[in-house]
Protein backbone atom coordinates (compact mmCIF):
# COMPACT_ATOMS: atom_id res chain seq x y z
CA UNK A 1 0.00 0.00 0.00
CA UNK A 2 1.49 3.44 -1.10
CA UNK A 3 1.75 5.34 2.51
CA UNK A 4 3.17 8.85 1.54
CA UNK A 5 0.82 10.56 -0.76
CA UNK A 6 -0.31 13.54 1.12
CA UNK A 7 -2.15 17.08 -0.32
CA UNK A 8 -3.81 20.20 1.26
CA UNK A 9 -7.50 19.21 0.27
CA UNK A 10 -9.24 15.82 -0.20
CA UNK A 11 -12.79 16.04 -1.66
CA UNK A 12 -14.40 12.84 -1.59
CA UNK A 13 -16.78 12.74 -4.27
CA UNK A 14 -17.24 14.26 -8.13
CA UNK A 15 -20.55 14.96 -7.93
CA UNK A 16 -21.94 19.04 -8.76
CA UNK A 17 -20.48 19.89 -4.91
CA UNK A 18 -17.92 18.15 -4.99
CA UNK A 19 -16.28 19.60 -8.15
CA UNK A 20 -16.71 22.45 -7.52
CA UNK A 21 -15.30 22.48 -4.30
CA UNK A 22 -12.07 20.50 -5.79
CA UNK A 23 -12.29 23.29 -8.73
CA UNK A 24 -12.17 26.18 -6.56
CA UNK A 25 -9.57 24.84 -3.77
CA UNK A 26 -7.12 24.46 -6.74
CA UNK A 27 -8.15 28.01 -7.97
CA UNK A 28 -6.85 29.56 -4.46
CA UNK A 29 -3.72 27.23 -5.05
CA UNK A 30 -3.73 24.22 -3.06
CA UNK A 31 -3.03 21.39 -4.37
CA UNK A 32 -6.17 18.84 -4.56
CA UNK A 33 -6.93 15.53 -4.87
CA UNK A 34 -10.47 14.63 -6.04
CA UNK A 35 -11.56 10.94 -4.99
CA UNK A 36 -14.33 9.66 -6.89
CA UNK A 37 -15.40 5.76 -7.40
CA UNK A 38 -17.32 6.16 -10.13
CA UNK A 39 -15.26 5.85 -13.79
CA UNK A 40 -16.67 9.70 -14.90
CA UNK A 41 -16.42 12.61 -13.28
CA UNK A 42 -19.92 14.68 -12.98
CA UNK A 43 -22.01 12.43 -10.15
CA UNK A 44 -25.62 11.49 -10.31
CA UNK A 45 -26.79 14.59 -11.32
CA UNK A 46 -24.50 14.87 -14.70
CA UNK A 47 -24.72 10.99 -15.16
CA UNK A 48 -27.44 9.82 -14.60
CA UNK A 49 -29.57 12.55 -12.65
CA UNK A 50 -30.33 15.97 -13.31
CA UNK A 51 -28.98 16.29 -16.83
CA UNK A 52 -30.33 12.97 -18.51
CA UNK A 53 -33.22 13.60 -16.99
CA UNK A 54 -33.73 17.04 -18.86
CA UNK A 55 -32.56 15.80 -22.10
CA UNK A 56 -34.96 13.38 -22.27
CA UNK A 57 -37.75 16.03 -20.53
CA UNK A 58 -37.14 18.24 -23.29
CA UNK A 59 -37.65 15.65 -26.22
CA UNK A 60 -40.93 14.52 -24.95
CA UNK A 61 -42.13 18.08 -24.57
CA UNK A 62 -40.90 19.47 -28.15
CA UNK A 63 -42.64 16.00 -29.19
CA UNK A 64 -46.14 16.79 -27.46
CA UNK A 65 -45.57 20.93 -28.12
CA UNK A 66 -45.62 19.82 -32.23
CA UNK A 67 -48.90 17.38 -31.65
CA UNK A 68 -50.48 20.45 -29.86
CA UNK A 69 -50.05 22.70 -32.60
CA UNK A 70 -52.40 20.41 -34.91
CA UNK A 71 -55.25 22.75 -33.15
CA UNK A 72 -53.87 26.09 -34.77
CA UNK A 73 -54.03 24.30 -38.41
CA UNK A 74 -50.71 22.80 -38.49
CA UNK A 75 -50.08 19.23 -38.36
CA UNK A 76 -47.55 16.33 -38.69
CA UNK A 77 -47.41 12.53 -39.08
CA UNK A 78 -47.66 10.27 -36.05
CA UNK A 79 -44.30 10.50 -34.43
CA UNK A 80 -42.09 7.60 -34.36
CA UNK A 81 -39.65 7.15 -31.56
CA UNK A 82 -36.33 5.48 -32.27
CA UNK A 83 -35.29 4.32 -28.78
CA UNK A 84 -31.54 3.75 -29.53
CA UNK A 85 -30.96 7.41 -31.30
CA UNK A 86 -32.55 8.97 -28.66
CA UNK A 87 -30.26 7.43 -25.60
CA UNK A 88 -27.45 7.84 -27.91
CA UNK A 89 -28.46 11.59 -27.69
CA UNK A 90 -29.08 11.86 -24.09
CA UNK A 91 -25.61 9.91 -23.95
CA UNK A 92 -23.98 12.54 -25.81
CA UNK A 93 -25.02 15.14 -23.85
CA UNK A 94 -23.94 13.84 -20.67
CA UNK A 95 -20.78 12.86 -22.08
CA UNK A 96 -20.20 16.34 -23.70
CA UNK A 97 -20.06 17.48 -19.80
CA UNK A 98 -18.55 14.71 -17.88
CA UNK A 99 -15.78 15.58 -20.59
CA UNK A 100 -15.36 19.10 -20.36
CA UNK A 101 -15.00 18.31 -16.29
CA UNK A 102 -12.31 16.38 -16.85
CA UNK A 103 -10.47 18.32 -19.31
CA UNK A 104 -10.95 21.07 -16.10
CA UNK A 105 -9.69 18.90 -13.52
CA UNK A 106 -6.53 18.70 -15.65
CA UNK A 107 -6.03 22.44 -16.67
CA UNK A 108 -6.70 22.79 -12.58
CA UNK A 109 -3.63 20.55 -12.16
CA UNK A 110 -6.79 18.64 -9.96
CA UNK A 111 -5.41 14.91 -9.39
CA UNK A 112 -8.66 12.79 -9.68
CA UNK A 113 -8.21 8.86 -7.84
CA UNK A 114 -11.15 6.54 -8.66
CA UNK A 115 -11.35 4.79 -6.08
CA UNK A 116 -14.66 4.08 -2.81
CA UNK A 117 -12.95 6.47 0.14
CA UNK A 118 -12.50 5.25 3.64
CA UNK A 119 -11.35 7.24 6.72
CA UNK A 120 -8.61 5.70 8.83
CA UNK A 121 -8.44 8.41 10.62
CA UNK A 122 -9.12 11.94 11.16
CA UNK A 123 -6.43 13.02 8.86
CA UNK A 124 -5.77 9.67 6.44
CA UNK A 125 -8.00 8.04 4.11
CA UNK A 126 -7.61 4.41 2.24
CA UNK A 127 -9.05 4.59 -1.23
CA UNK A 128 -9.94 0.99 -2.53
CA UNK A 129 -9.94 0.93 -6.60
CA UNK A 130 -12.16 -1.24 -8.85
CA UNK A 131 -9.29 -4.21 -8.59
CA UNK A 132 -9.44 -4.18 -4.82
CA UNK A 133 -6.19 -2.11 -4.76
CA UNK A 134 -5.52 -0.15 -1.90
CA UNK A 135 -3.88 3.72 -1.67
CA UNK A 136 -3.55 6.03 1.95
CA UNK A 137 -3.52 9.45 0.93
CA UNK A 138 -3.04 11.86 3.75
CA UNK A 139 -4.48 15.54 4.31
CA UNK A 140 -4.27 18.85 6.19
CA UNK A 141 -8.62 19.02 5.04
CA UNK A 142 -11.30 17.02 3.64
CA UNK A 143 -14.45 17.81 1.96
CA UNK A 144 -16.77 15.08 2.43
CA UNK A 145 -19.11 15.10 -1.21
CA UNK A 146 -20.16 11.75 -1.29
CA UNK A 147 -23.73 12.43 -2.38
CA UNK A 148 -26.87 10.07 -2.01
CA UNK A 149 -28.32 6.93 -3.19
CA UNK A 150 -32.33 5.51 -3.96
CA UNK A 151 -33.76 4.06 -1.49
CA UNK A 152 -34.99 0.63 -1.75
CA UNK A 153 -38.13 -0.96 -0.33
CA UNK A 154 -36.73 -3.40 1.82
CA UNK A 155 -39.43 -6.08 0.34
CA UNK A 156 -38.83 -5.70 -3.48
CA UNK A 157 -37.52 -8.34 -4.81
CA UNK A 158 -33.96 -8.02 -7.18
CA UNK A 159 -35.66 -8.03 -10.68
CA UNK A 160 -34.12 -6.27 -13.64
CA UNK A 161 -38.08 -4.71 -13.89
CA UNK A 162 -38.03 -2.91 -10.67
CA UNK A 163 -36.22 0.23 -11.31
CA UNK A 164 -34.43 3.25 -9.35
CA UNK A 165 -34.54 6.88 -10.85
CA UNK A 166 -30.92 5.48 -12.65
CA UNK A 167 -32.15 2.87 -14.17
CA UNK A 168 -35.67 4.44 -15.65
CA UNK A 169 -33.09 7.01 -17.22
CA UNK A 170 -31.56 3.86 -18.88
CA UNK A 171 -34.07 4.02 -21.19
CA UNK A 172 -33.84 0.89 -22.16
CA UNK A 173 -38.03 0.13 -22.88
CA UNK A 174 -41.12 1.77 -22.55
CA UNK A 175 -43.18 -0.38 -20.54
CA UNK A 176 -46.78 -0.69 -21.58
CA UNK A 177 -47.79 -0.62 -17.99
CA UNK A 178 -45.69 1.42 -15.78
CA UNK A 179 -45.82 2.12 -11.81
CA UNK A 180 -44.51 4.64 -10.25
CA UNK A 181 -43.99 4.46 -6.06
CA UNK A 182 -43.61 8.19 -5.24
CA UNK A 183 -45.55 11.15 -6.72
CA UNK A 184 -42.70 13.40 -5.83
CA UNK A 185 -40.44 15.38 -8.30
CA UNK A 186 -37.99 12.38 -9.32
CA UNK A 187 -41.14 10.55 -9.87
CA UNK A 188 -43.43 13.09 -11.64
CA UNK A 189 -40.50 13.39 -13.94
CA UNK A 190 -40.35 10.33 -14.87
CA UNK A 191 -44.00 10.27 -15.07
CA UNK A 192 -44.02 12.87 -17.66
CA UNK A 193 -41.23 11.25 -19.99
CA UNK A 194 -42.59 8.03 -19.97
CA UNK A 195 -46.54 9.01 -20.64
CA UNK A 196 -44.98 10.71 -23.48
CA UNK A 197 -43.21 7.88 -25.01
CA UNK A 198 -46.57 5.80 -24.19
CA UNK A 199 -46.42 4.04 -21.04
CA UNK A 200 -50.03 3.89 -19.28
CA UNK A 201 -48.27 5.31 -15.80
CA UNK A 202 -50.46 4.75 -12.11
CA UNK A 203 -48.53 6.48 -9.64
CA UNK A 204 -48.56 5.63 -5.87
CA UNK A 205 -47.91 7.93 -3.19
CA UNK A 206 -47.74 7.69 0.66
CA UNK A 207 -48.69 11.82 1.36
CA UNK A 208 -52.01 13.76 0.93
CA UNK A 209 -50.67 15.20 -1.72
CA UNK A 210 -48.36 15.05 -5.18
CA UNK A 211 -45.36 16.75 -5.76
CA UNK A 212 -44.79 17.32 -1.09
CA UNK A 213 -42.86 20.65 -0.66
CA UNK A 214 -44.83 22.53 -3.43
CA UNK A 215 -48.02 24.39 -2.28
CA UNK A 216 -51.18 22.92 -3.75
CA UNK A 217 -52.41 25.79 -5.97
CA UNK A 218 -49.55 25.15 -7.88
CA UNK A 219 -50.03 21.19 -7.53
CA UNK A 220 -53.93 21.71 -8.62
CA UNK A 221 -52.50 23.22 -12.20
CA UNK A 222 -50.06 20.33 -12.66
CA UNK A 223 -53.16 18.24 -11.83
CA UNK A 224 -55.30 19.67 -14.39
CA UNK A 225 -53.10 18.99 -17.11
CA UNK A 226 -51.88 15.81 -16.34
CA UNK A 227 -54.61 13.83 -14.84
CA UNK A 228 -56.52 12.70 -17.84
CA UNK A 229 -52.74 11.59 -19.35
CA UNK A 230 -52.09 9.12 -16.59
CA UNK A 231 -53.78 6.15 -15.11
CA UNK A 232 -54.77 5.76 -11.50
CA UNK A 233 -53.24 8.40 -8.60
CA UNK A 234 -53.19 7.28 -5.73
CA UNK A 235 -52.44 9.10 -2.66
CA UNK A 236 -52.50 8.28 0.75
CA UNK A 237 -51.51 4.79 -0.17
CA UNK A 238 -48.39 2.60 0.13
CA UNK A 239 -46.93 -0.10 -1.26
CA UNK A 240 -46.77 -3.89 0.46
CA UNK A 241 -45.75 -6.30 -1.71
CA UNK A 242 -44.21 -7.03 -5.26
CA UNK A 243 -43.77 -10.28 -6.50
CA UNK A 244 -42.09 -10.60 -9.72
CA UNK A 245 -43.55 -13.42 -11.57
CA UNK A 246 -42.41 -14.55 -15.07
CA UNK A 247 -45.42 -12.39 -16.77
CA UNK A 248 -44.99 -9.03 -14.95
CA UNK A 249 -44.26 -7.70 -11.56
CA UNK A 250 -47.66 -7.84 -9.38
CA UNK A 251 -47.95 -5.17 -6.62
CA UNK A 252 -50.25 -4.63 -4.18
CA UNK A 253 -51.43 -1.67 -1.62
CA UNK A 254 -53.36 -0.11 1.06
CA UNK A 255 -54.96 2.84 1.32
CA UNK A 256 -55.25 4.60 4.09
CA UNK A 257 -58.37 3.21 5.90
CA UNK A 258 -55.86 -0.48 6.05
CA UNK A 259 -57.50 -1.66 2.94
CA UNK A 260 -55.43 -3.72 0.75
CA UNK A 261 -56.75 -3.84 -2.69
CA UNK A 262 -55.74 -6.57 -5.26
CA UNK A 263 -52.78 -7.15 -6.92
CA UNK A 264 -52.00 -5.31 -10.54
CA UNK A 265 -49.42 -6.31 -13.43
CA UNK A 266 -47.01 -3.96 -14.08
CA UNK A 267 -44.07 -4.19 -16.89
CA UNK A 268 -41.73 -2.45 -14.70
CA UNK A 269 -41.94 -0.69 -11.23
CA UNK A 270 -39.98 3.09 -10.83
CA UNK A 271 -39.66 3.23 -6.82
CA UNK A 272 -38.88 6.95 -6.04
CA UNK A 273 -39.44 7.42 -2.53
CA UNK A 274 -36.28 9.38 -1.69
CA UNK A 275 -32.82 9.24 -0.99
CA UNK A 276 -29.99 8.44 1.52
CA UNK A 277 -26.72 9.91 2.31
CA UNK A 278 -23.76 8.11 1.14
CA UNK A 279 -21.95 8.08 4.68
CA UNK A 280 -22.26 4.46 6.11
CA UNK A 281 -19.67 3.11 4.27
CA UNK A 282 -17.04 6.22 4.97
CA UNK A 283 -15.44 5.03 8.13
CA UNK A 284 -16.85 7.97 10.42
CA UNK A 285 -15.90 6.65 13.04
CA UNK A 286 -12.07 6.38 12.54
CA UNK A 287 -12.48 10.14 11.67
CA UNK A 288 -14.11 10.84 15.05
CA UNK A 289 -17.49 11.72 13.06
CA UNK A 290 -21.14 10.62 13.78
CA UNK A 291 -23.52 10.96 11.74
CA UNK A 292 -27.29 11.27 12.79
CA UNK A 293 -30.05 8.55 12.56
CA UNK A 294 -30.87 9.16 9.24
CA UNK A 295 -27.20 9.34 8.27
CA UNK A 296 -26.21 12.64 7.77
CA UNK A 297 -23.66 14.81 9.09
CA UNK A 298 -24.16 18.46 10.69
CA UNK A 299 -22.50 21.16 9.78
CA UNK A 300 -21.93 25.16 10.66
CA UNK A 301 -22.42 27.58 8.49
CA UNK A 302 -18.96 27.31 7.39
CA UNK A 303 -20.00 23.75 6.39
CA UNK A 304 -17.30 22.45 9.14
CA UNK A 305 -18.38 18.93 10.82
CA UNK A 306 -17.82 18.23 14.47
CA UNK A 307 -14.36 17.85 13.26
CA UNK A 308 -13.06 21.79 12.06
CA UNK A 309 -10.62 20.03 9.31
CA UNK A 310 -13.00 17.72 8.08
CA UNK A 311 -16.34 19.51 6.17
CA UNK A 312 -19.36 18.52 4.35
CA UNK A 313 -21.55 19.72 1.43
CA UNK A 314 -24.27 18.36 -0.61
CA UNK A 315 -26.59 15.60 0.09
CA UNK A 316 -24.74 14.48 3.50
CA UNK A 317 -25.56 17.43 4.77
CA UNK A 318 -29.44 16.84 4.47
CA UNK A 319 -32.69 18.24 2.66
CA UNK A 320 -32.93 20.02 0.47
CA UNK A 321 -31.10 17.15 -1.85
CA UNK A 322 -30.27 19.52 -4.14
CA UNK A 323 -27.08 20.58 -7.17
CA UNK A 324 -27.17 23.85 -7.03
CA UNK A 325 -27.39 23.89 -2.97
CA UNK A 326 -23.91 21.94 -3.02
CA UNK A 327 -22.42 23.73 -5.72
CA UNK A 328 -22.62 26.75 -3.10
CA UNK A 329 -21.93 24.89 -0.30
CA UNK A 330 -19.09 23.74 -2.63
CA UNK A 331 -17.28 26.82 -2.90
CA UNK A 332 -17.97 27.96 0.77
CA UNK A 333 -16.15 25.21 2.12
CA UNK A 334 -13.53 25.29 -0.22
CA UNK A 335 -12.84 29.08 0.67
CA UNK A 336 -12.96 28.15 4.26
CA UNK A 337 -10.69 25.61 4.23
CA UNK A 338 -8.46 28.18 2.21
CA UNK A 339 -9.09 30.32 5.51
CA UNK A 340 -11.32 33.01 3.86
CA UNK A 341 -13.98 34.68 5.82
CA UNK A 342 -17.36 32.94 4.03
CA UNK A 343 -20.28 31.04 5.63
CA UNK A 344 -23.75 29.81 3.77
CA UNK A 345 -25.74 32.46 4.60
CA UNK A 346 -28.89 32.31 2.05
CA UNK A 347 -32.43 33.66 2.38
CA UNK A 348 -33.39 30.78 -0.25
CA UNK A 349 -32.80 27.83 -2.36
CA UNK A 350 -35.06 27.32 -5.38
CA UNK A 351 -36.67 24.38 -6.34
CA UNK A 352 -37.86 22.74 -9.66
CA UNK A 353 -40.65 20.00 -10.59
CA UNK A 354 -39.27 19.50 -14.86
CA UNK A 355 -43.06 18.81 -15.88
CA UNK A 356 -45.11 20.27 -17.81
CA UNK A 357 -46.12 22.17 -16.74
CA UNK A 358 -42.91 22.83 -14.73
CA UNK A 359 -43.31 24.28 -11.24
CA UNK A 360 -41.16 26.30 -9.21
CA UNK A 361 -40.27 27.92 -6.04
CA UNK A 362 -38.24 29.72 -3.62
CA UNK A 363 -37.68 31.48 -0.86
CA UNK A 364 -40.81 31.14 2.06
CA UNK A 365 -43.90 28.71 0.53
CA UNK A 366 -47.22 29.74 1.62
CA UNK A 367 -47.71 26.32 3.22
CA UNK A 368 -44.92 27.06 5.25
CA UNK A 369 -45.81 30.47 6.38
CA UNK A 370 -49.11 29.26 7.52
CA UNK A 371 -47.32 26.17 9.63
CA UNK A 372 -44.96 28.63 10.84
CA UNK A 373 -47.94 31.19 11.80
CA UNK A 374 -45.68 34.00 9.90
CA UNK A 375 -48.07 36.39 8.42
CA UNK A 376 -47.68 37.01 5.01
CA UNK A 377 -49.70 39.20 1.75
CA UNK A 378 -49.86 37.52 -1.35
CA UNK A 379 -50.67 38.25 -5.22
CA UNK A 380 -51.27 35.96 -8.01
CA UNK A 381 -51.15 36.71 -10.88
CA UNK A 382 -52.97 34.40 -14.08
CA UNK A 383 -51.46 33.54 -17.31
CA UNK A 384 -54.72 34.03 -18.69
CA UNK A 385 -53.74 38.42 -18.91
CA UNK A 386 -50.33 37.18 -20.15
CA UNK A 387 -50.33 37.71 -23.98
CA UNK A 388 -47.28 35.88 -24.39
CA UNK A 389 -48.65 32.75 -22.70
CA UNK A 390 -51.75 33.10 -24.66
CA UNK A 391 -49.77 33.51 -27.92
CA UNK A 392 -48.04 29.90 -26.84
CA UNK A 393 -51.27 28.40 -25.96
CA UNK A 394 -50.12 27.77 -22.29
CA UNK A 395 -52.10 30.36 -20.38
CA UNK A 396 -52.77 27.55 -17.72
CA UNK A 397 -50.03 28.85 -15.35
CA UNK A 398 -49.80 31.97 -12.58
CA UNK A 399 -46.93 33.80 -10.75
CA UNK A 400 -47.46 33.99 -6.98
CA UNK A 401 -45.28 36.50 -4.52
CA UNK A 402 -45.41 36.16 -0.91
CA UNK A 403 -44.62 39.44 0.70
CA UNK A 404 -44.79 41.12 4.22
CA UNK A 405 -47.77 42.67 4.86
CA UNK A 406 -45.61 45.57 6.74
CA UNK A 407 -42.79 45.80 4.80
CA UNK A 408 -43.84 45.08 1.72
CA UNK A 409 -40.49 42.85 1.23
CA UNK A 410 -40.47 39.71 -0.67
CA UNK A 411 -40.70 36.64 1.10
CA UNK A 412 -41.26 34.13 -1.65
CA UNK A 413 -42.59 33.43 -4.56
CA UNK A 414 -43.85 30.63 -7.17
CA UNK A 415 -44.50 29.86 -10.92
CA UNK A 416 -46.33 27.13 -12.79
CA UNK A 417 -46.23 27.06 -16.37
CA UNK A 418 -43.56 26.66 -19.51
CA UNK A 419 -40.28 27.81 -18.38
CA UNK A 420 -41.02 27.93 -14.36
CA UNK A 421 -37.73 26.95 -13.95
CA UNK A 422 -36.37 29.72 -15.69
CA UNK A 423 -38.70 32.22 -14.17
CA UNK A 424 -37.69 31.61 -10.86
CA UNK A 425 -34.50 33.02 -11.36
CA UNK A 426 -35.48 36.89 -10.79
CA UNK A 427 -38.04 36.08 -7.82
CA UNK A 428 -34.65 34.22 -6.35
CA UNK A 429 -32.57 36.82 -6.82
CA UNK A 430 -34.88 39.66 -5.71
CA UNK A 431 -35.66 37.57 -2.24
CA UNK A 432 -31.92 37.38 -1.72
CA UNK A 433 -31.20 41.11 -2.08
CA UNK A 434 -34.22 42.18 -0.26
CA UNK A 435 -36.57 43.69 -2.51
CA UNK A 436 -39.95 44.85 -1.95
CA UNK A 437 -43.32 45.07 -4.33
CA UNK A 438 -42.17 48.44 -5.77
CA UNK A 439 -38.76 47.22 -6.77
CA UNK A 440 -40.30 44.62 -8.79
CA UNK A 441 -43.21 46.58 -9.93
CA UNK A 442 -40.96 49.20 -10.86
CA UNK A 443 -38.37 47.81 -13.06
CA UNK A 444 -39.44 47.44 -16.82
CA UNK A 445 -39.71 43.73 -18.35
CA UNK A 446 -39.86 42.86 -21.55
CA UNK A 447 -42.68 42.47 -23.25
CA UNK A 448 -44.60 40.33 -24.35
CA UNK A 449 -42.86 37.69 -22.16
CA UNK A 450 -43.70 35.66 -19.37
CA UNK A 451 -41.13 36.94 -17.09
CA UNK A 452 -43.02 40.14 -17.15
CA UNK A 453 -45.72 38.59 -14.93
CA UNK A 454 -43.43 38.91 -12.12
CA UNK A 455 -43.62 42.39 -12.31
CA UNK A 456 -47.25 42.31 -12.99
CA UNK A 457 -48.00 40.25 -9.87
CA UNK A 458 -45.62 42.86 -7.59
CA UNK A 459 -48.23 45.76 -9.09
CA UNK A 460 -51.11 43.89 -8.44
CA UNK A 461 -50.37 43.74 -5.00
CA UNK A 462 -49.27 47.32 -4.82
CA UNK A 463 -52.80 47.92 -6.33
CA UNK A 464 -51.24 49.83 -9.59
CA UNK A 465 -51.65 47.01 -12.41
CA UNK A 466 -53.65 47.87 -15.19
CA UNK A 467 -53.30 44.61 -16.61
CA UNK A 468 -56.47 42.92 -14.62
CA UNK A 469 -60.19 44.71 -13.58
CA UNK A 470 -59.55 46.56 -10.47
CA UNK A 471 -59.97 45.34 -7.12
CA UNK A 472 -63.77 45.71 -5.92
CA UNK A 473 -64.04 49.28 -4.10
CA UNK A 474 -61.11 50.68 -5.94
Amino acid sequence: METDVTCDVVVIGAGPGGYAAAFRSADLGRRTILVEKASILGGVCLNVGCIPSKALLHAVAVKDAALDLAEHGIRFDAPTVDLERLRGWKSNVVSRLTGGLARMAKMRSVEVWQGHARFVSDRRLEVTDEKGQRRSLGFEQTIVASGSAPIPLPFAPDDDRIWDSSRALELRYVPQRFLIVGGGIIGLEMATVYASLGSKVDVVEMSDGLMPGADRDLVRVWEKRNMARLGSVLRETRVTSMDAREDAVWVTWQDKNGVTGEARPYDAVLVAVGRSPNTRDLGLDAAGLVANAKGFLAVDKQQRTSVPHILAIGDVTGQPMLAHKATHEGHVAAEVAAGLARGFDVRQIPSVAYTDPEVAWCGMTESEAEVRGIPYAKAVFPWLASGRALANDRADGMTKLLFDPDTHRLLGGAIVGVQAGDLIGEVALAVEMGADATDLGRTIHPHPTLVESIGLAAELFEGVCTDLPPARGK
